[in-house]
């Protein structure tokens, strides 16, 4: 059946709804082609917006057809060139700039979003059209602003172009909307994980021969009554007057999150191991990875437990050793680290223990160490003499009960330096009171302490005779450090502010989610030798902005334009590398034509004299 062609103009009104006006009937077309459909398109279009083409066009039957149909419009008055000339004009006086929003960091992130697969993933648990708009929506907007539900929304309502870009209507947006979002996200962690994990081993070709375990925690601002995740415990931000979450994490060196679960609060690092040794037995692996662990959970009973399920590892070692020889014919490698600091390694061998060893001495270390060493001491001999000065005063503590709880908490304030000091405290003859204390240290055990310094130990079950290679493989695990500062300062992921479980582990997982789009981004970034940090990719993208320009030209019509500004050259590269157009927009115009003058009804009253 041939087709009756029709030659139509789409354009945008007032209320921004796109509207169709035929232009020509154009009738039958020999061979149509969509090629030959879409180059006669673009033909007409340059000639109405009196453009010139790039490229010289060489196909016969395009510029016949492009010829034919422009001459048509023109005969037919369908187009008058002049007045559409005119109508182009523009007063100068008139023009407007409004509808300002941030669209190149949600423009990398949409991309990405894209790249992972994220919305055929949602699509295919079932999820509809406008949950995965908004799901993308808020994934995208925690990577960029980072904030809570409430300050999201006002974000994207007036700051932000994320809506443009996944299609989500801005008007429906509310905060609840994002809270039952993000929960709906939560229900899908598993799922997601394994979904993100192979997507990205598959992007990238990345095989998982080393992993990465290890935990911080986040904290809470409230009491969190009704809790039972929120728990007292180690803070590492200090901050022991909150209640915790314990986030545990297994990433590949890529910075790829291959597990993560949470814990409450409470939990001990060492005890964690085993929920993470039975997800890894869950994996189809090729071959079992390293696994990398701090010293926090480098257990006796952990290594034995990898050991028996056959993974090799590699840690530091809990304490230092004391009893050991260097192994025999082997030299001290000295090398040089990223940082332009110096390490030494040396190969030794303990009595009890078949694991291969590896001494490592860091100057650098063993300067930050002495300058921590030099406070502690300073301040632990303050205490003391503290302690000295009330014996001495009138109404001072004296009493020897008291003194020795008085000590025993400097002791405990500061237990790395107390060992190598002896206290002689003088008493009266009922031992009732104290009278004077006195200090001084042990020269040969200050010593000890002074050549420990910037001395540590890597442990590892490994059959290898490189100690520059045990050295790097525990070298990866910085890569996890670097993942939890990105979530924890870059993402925001503390405090949390949330007052029940399911919203608490929403968030977290939420931050997560907007961690993938990170790294997805950075991982590529990297590999082309831009290694900023998300906060300045983000800074150099919110350069480039969505804008509406309007004017008004000679036959009295407001001509709005919407764009996307030119990107910088630094965004530019950056697009460049992640094969992402500079502009996520086409020109978007509309039209507000000269209202029509009103009829205006004169009545007429008789009035009659009477």
């Amino acid at each position: 059946m041939d087709t009756y062609y029709r030659l139509v103009e789409s354009y945008r009104n007032e209320d921004g709804r796109v509207c169709h006006r035929t232009m020509l009937n154009v009738g039958f077309i020999d061979l149509a082609t969509p090629e030959l459909l879409n180059a006669t398109q673009a033909h007409l279009n340059a000639r109405y917006r009196s453009q010139d083409t790039l490229f010289t066009e060489t196909d016969g039957q395009v510029v016949a057809l492009t010829t034919d149909l422009w001459q048509r419009l023109v005969s037919e008055k369908r187009i008058d060139v002049e007045m559409q000339k005119a109508e182009r004009m523009v007063h100068a006086d008139t023009i407007q700039h409004s509808d300002v929003r941030e669209v190149g960091a949600e423009w990398l992130c949409h991309n990405t979003w894209n790249q992972l697969q994220l919305s055929h993933f949602l699509q295919s648990q079932g999820w509809s059209e406008s949950q995965i708009q908004l799901a993308a929506t808020q994934v995208i907007s925690r990577a960029v602003y980072p904030a809570s539900e409430f300050k999201t929304t006002a974000w994207i309502k007036e700051n932000s172009a994320v809506c443009e870009l996944t299609g989500y209507d801005m008007n429906k947006l509310t905060k609840d909307k994002l809270y039952q979002s993000a929960l709906n996200l939560f229900a899908l962690q598993e799922p997601l994980q394994n979904h993100l994990s192979q997507r990205t081993n598959t992007l990238f070709d990345l095989h998982d021969k080393i992993i990465l375990y290890d935990l911080t925690n986040t904290y809470f601002e409230g009491r969190m009554q009704h809790s039972t995740m929120a728990q007292r415990g180690r803070s590492k931000e200090k901050r022991s007057d909150a209640k915790l979450l314990v986030l545990a994490m297994v990433v590949n060196v890529e910075g790829f999150i291959k597990y993560m679960n949470i814990h409450e609060g409470n939990m001990a690092d060492s005890k964690t191991l085993i929920a993470m040794i039975e997800r890894l037995e869950t994996q189809a692996w090729q071959r079992k990875p390293i696994v990398v662990l701090d010293a926090g959970i480098a257990t006796k009973d952990n290594l034995q437990l990898l050991q028996t399920k056959g993974y090799a590892y590699v840690c530091v070692s809990r304490s230092k050793l004391k009893n050991y020889t260097a192994i025999a014919d082997r030299c001290s490698v000295v090398l040089e680290t990223k940082s332009k600091q110096q390490v030494q390694l040396k190969a030794i061998q303990t009595a009890d223990s078949t694991d291969y060893y590896l001494e490592v001495k860091s100057p650098a270390k063993a300067l930050k160490e002495q300058g921590m060493k030099d406070l502690f001491e300073t301040r632990y001999e303050q205490e003391l003499q503290k302690i000295k000065a009330a014996l001495l005063r009138k109404s001072g503590v004296k009493k020897i009960e008291k003194v020795h709880e008085r000590i025993g908490r400097a002791k405990e304030k500061y237990p790395s330096v107390h060992s190598y000091y002896h206290l002689q405290l003088s008493t009266t003859n009922d031992k009732i009171q104290a009278t004077d204390l006195t200090w001084q240290k042990d020269e040969t055990l200050h010593q000890q302490k002074t050549d420990s310094l910037g001395l540590y130990f890597l442990r590892t079950n490994l059959t290898l005779n490189n100690e520059v290679i045990v050295w790097n493989i525990y070298n990866t695990i910085r890569e996890i450090e670097s993942t939890f500062r990105c979530l924890k300062t870059e993402l925001d992921l503390r405090p949390v502010y949330h007052k029940n479980d399911d919203s608490s582990m929403a968030h977290l997982h939420l931050g997560i989610l907007a961690f993938w789009l990170v790294n997805t981004i950075r991982h590529q970034l990297k590999a082309k030798g831009i290694r900023n940090d998300w906060r300045e990719i983000t800074r150099i993208a919110n350069t480039q902005k969505m804008i509406t320009t309007s004017g008004q030209n000679t036959f009295d019509t407001i001509i709005h334009v919407r764009k996307c500004s030119e990107p910088s050259d630094n965004l530019k590269k950056i697009y460049d590398i992640l094969h992402i157009k500079n502009k996520p927009f086409r020109k978007q115009k509309s039209v507000v034509h000269k209202p029509p003058p009103k009829n205006f009804e004169t009545h007429v009253t008789n009035q009659f004299l009477e």
